[in-house]
């Protein structure tokens, strides 16, 4: 006879047992019907969501910036990697959207197919990569609001109440001397506003924004291809040094532009405001990603042409690469304005999908059920709105863009390899459940592949943001295990709630 066991150690089990504990396909899908946010979103307005948050802050910031400090002019090879990489986890996002049409992104996903544990880890992610990506693109609208005034009305915006008080040198802080970024609160708290009055408000101001945009990056790229400069591309890829340049400078170029590539998330967010979900929720992820990834690399392509790389270091590259040229200050004023309308767009659609992340984890107990109240006039998850508008503000008021912009990349691309390895669970715990879009060569080839790349952009970023992430992480654990599993409604139902947590069991009783 076998030494009997502690009592400690069955509850020690118990416990390991609830962190796996998944959601079932069916109670998701069970509580995303209930729901009361108003269904209104068109395939349309879904693909317009996701060039909205597309096209901003890769072509009109980060395209200098990785030119400048990582890839030199093969910046395009970086946009042509980071992608694929996008367009490989398209799918997967695809597959997972049409199955489990339901706000929550990657979160609703993990926690189907990976247990509460995971889906806790990816939703604090998710928190960090929207409200931080936000604020990284408000930094650069007012960089080029600022460039707007000077080319337009020929007035030089004072820089201490325009710009933030630090910089990031890649290891430490460096005082600027500058104060506060006025303008980059002001408009976070302006979308704020929009936001809570109502989601297909901000549809319309967004499709307004994006087809400005769309229509100058055009303009762009065909009035300047003919002032590009040949020289300007030799070497291609600049000798490796310290880190930069080489093939490790254009991987990391990749990692750092694909902050870009967050706004098909984003479409998924919106999916409990689609009116029909399971068809419209591909086409928009899909269709959006292809019209973005062309403009991004034509444009890049131009950039690179016009001025060597490693000037473009600055948060307005594209105005600021036309500045030495003559005959140019229409274009640059068309650029500015572009800029303005198009990053105004991403921070809309980035600090929609903040809150409804906010929202499920919510609704799921794992935050406090304040932040799960629907607006009862405008049906918007109003109080994460206010609450995402605010942390925003101030951190747009105080910190660089690039350092907000790496923090973005490497949480997206966690999401990503949490989904791609999500695709691969569901098509084995659940293959016979109906799919509106399937991904090409999955199981096993186009998930495991994106997975792959996912994991080694993040192994090849710079160790101090990877440290952030981990530190982000590590606070996202000490709150999980204060409230989160505590509250979860899933291994502790509230009264008079059937749910049965799924401990990661077949019917069989074996894993």
């Amino acid at each position: 006879m076998g030494k009997p066991r502690r009592p400690d150690e069955n509850w020690f089990k118990h416990r390991l047992r609830l962190l796996a504990s998944r959601k079932s396909l069916d109670q998701i899908l069970r509580e995303g019907n209930a729901s009361t946010m108003k269904r209104s979103l068109t395939a349309w307005d879904l693909t317009m969501i996701g060039v909205g948050a597309i096209i901003g802050g890769g072509i009109f910031v980060l395209t200098g910036v990785a030119a400048a400090k990582y890839a030199g002019p093969a910046i395009i090879v970086s946009f042509i990697i980071a992608g694929v990489c996008a367009g490989i986890a398209a799918f997967s996002y695809s597959e997972l959207a049409s199955m489990v049409p339901i706000s929550g992104s990657a979160y609703t996903y993990t926690y189907a197919t990976m247990g509460e544990l995971l889906a806790w880890i990816i939703g604090w992610d998710l928190i960090l990569e929207y409200l931080v990506g936000a604020a990284t693109v408000a930094v650069s609208w007012s960089s080029y609001l600022v460039a707007l005034f000077k080319d337009a009305f020929g007035v030089t915006l004072d820089p201490r109440t325009t710009s933030g008080p630090v910089i990031w040198d890649g290891s430490t802080f460096v005082r600027t001397g500058n104060i506060i970024n006025i303008p980059a609160i002001l408009i976070v708290l302006l979308i704020t506003v929009v936001l809570v009055v109502g989601i297909q408000e901000s549809a319309r101001l967004n499709m307004a924004a994006v087809l400005i945009k769309v229509l100058v990056v055009l303009i762009f790229i065909f009035a300047a291809c003919g002032r590009v400069d040949p020289a300007n591309y030799k070497p291609f890829v600049p000798p490796a040094q310290d880190g930069k340049y080489g093939g490790l400078g254009i991987i990391r170029g990749a990692k750092t532009v694909f902050f870009a590539y967050i706004g098909f998330d984003a479409v998924s967010t919106a999916a409990q405001e689609a009116k029909n979900p399971k068809r419209d929720l591909p086409i928009g992820i899909i269709s959006s990603l292809i019209i973005c990834t062309t403009l991004y690399i034509a444009t890049a392509a131009v950039v690179v042409g016009l001025r060597p790389y490693y000037e473009l270091d600055v948060a307005h590259p594209i105005s600021f690469a036309l500045e030495n040229m003559s005959n140019t200050r229409w274009l640059r004023i068309l650029v500015d304005i572009g800029a303005v309308a198009g990053l105004l767009s991403v921070m809309l659609i980035l600090m929609m999908g903040q809150p409804r992340i906010f929202h499920t984890m919510a609704k799921d107990g794992m935050l406090p059920s304040l932040l799960a109240r629907i607006h009862p006039r405008f049906r918007t998850p109003y109080i994460p709105t206010i609450i995402t508008g605010v942390c925003c503000a101030v951190l747009a008021g105080f910190l660089p863009v690039d350092l907000l912009g790496d923090m973005t990349s490497v949480g997206t691309l966690l999401a990503f390899f949490l989904v791609h390895a999500g695709v691969i669970i569901l098509r084995f715990t659940n293959p016979d459940m109906p799919r509106g879009f399937r991904v090409p060569l999955g199981p096993f080839v186009l998930p495991v592949l994106g997975g792959a790349i996912s994991i080694a952009l993040i192994v090849l970023s710079e160790p101090t943001t990877i440290y952030r992430l981990f530190a982000w992480l590590g606070i996202g654990l000490i709150v999980y295990a204060i409230y989160g599993h505590r509250k979860s409604h899933l291994n502790f139902p509230r009264e008079n709630e059937e749910v049965e947590p799924d401990y990661g069991y077949t019917a069989t009783g074996h894993a």
